[in-house]
């Protein structure tokens, strides 16, 4: 089954390129099925990019997605267009009343200021608690699921003495997990960070397990079970050109750059990347989406219920 788009946004074609399966919302209304609410809140400052990335892989799986744009309600994005985003995002006080099967918060590229200094922190503290009455399963992804063990158990993010740039060989820690179906025992993620969640954090920490962890960058993939959430820290959902870009940009900017390990073919930046990871990606949010269907309620009104 397709994952619904409106046929004007980027990603619609995208993924139809790609073979992606994808449906109108006109077509997707004239269906008798309760497809699965996935909303995406996209802090990330390339909107199109980012809706591109995870609507691709949330679209791979065999069930109908309806897939919902949120943005933070007073925030202004700089990096993308008005008309985009007055076209295809609602503000979280606009769905606040609303219940998703999923919900996936992003990272931002904020990770130098304290959680209290950033300007929509109020409000984001606001979506954490929503995600436990409205939300049956929550995602955050790199920043936004430091946010949330932040919130949730305390745990404070730590800054690295250079940053965590590159890809990485990670261990699969918990292969009966049902996030992990058909992961191989490690596996290549990239990485793309300033800050770190230590392991020694989680382990003390009742209700959060390591699913994904690596010698090199620390934990990866976080499940709470208290909370109804896993944490991702890395970046399976990145392109393969994603860190390419971001070290040439930042060459560009500043003339100097982290360069990333283990990503371009021979340490040559000239040469164009293979993806390594593409695999696994889609095995985790695949599982995400299968096990949301499996266990969250048929009537949305009973989401987040006791």
């Amino acid at each position: 089954m397709p994952i619904t788009l409106p046929e004007s946004l980027p990603a619609y074609s995208v993924l139809k390129r790609e073979g992606v399966s994808v449906m109108s919302d006109a077509l997707a209304a004239r269906q008798d099925i309760r497809p699965l609410r996935i909303a995406l809140l996209n802090l990330m400052p390339k909107k199109i990019q980012t809706e591109n990335q995870f609507a691709r892989l949330i679209g791979s799986t065999p069930l109908q997605i309806e897939f919902s744009l949120i943005r933070m309600s007073e925030h202004q994005t700089k990096n993308t267009a008005a008309s985009h985003m007055e076209e295809f995002y609602k503000s979280f006080a606009e769905v606040k009343n609303d219940k998703f099967d999923g919900l996936i918060i992003t990272g931002a590229p904020i990770e130098h200021l304290a959680y209290s200094d950033v300007s929509y922190w109020t409000e984001l503290c606001e979506v954490f608690d929503w995600s436990q009455t409205n939300i049956h399963s929550t995602l955050g992804v790199c920043w936004g699921g430091m946010a949330m063990t932040k919130y949730f158990h305390g745990i404070d993010k730590q800054m690295l003495d250079e940053k965590a740039f590159g890809c990485f060989r990670h261990t699969n820690l918990k292969p009966s997990s049902p996030y992990l179906r058909g992961f191989s025992d490690d596996c290549i993620i990239p990485v793309s960070r300033w800050t770190e969640i230590k392991q020694a954090d989680i382990e003390k920490t009742i209700g959060l397990e390591t699913l994904l962890l690596s010698q090199s960058v620390g934990p990866c993939l976080v499940k709470d079970s208290t909370h109804r959430a896993l944490y991702i820290f890395n970046h399976l959902e990145y392109d393969s050109l994603t860190l390419s870009e971001e070290y040439h940009r930042d060459i560009e900017d500043t003339g100097k750059a982290e360069f990333p390990k283990n990503y371009f073919p021979n340490d040559d930046p000239s040469k164009t990347p293979n993806n390594r990871w593409r695999s696994h990606a889609h095995l985790l949010y695949g599982n995400w989406v299968n096990e949301i269907y499996q266990t969250t309620p048929y009537n949305l009104k009973e989401i987040g219920s006791p």
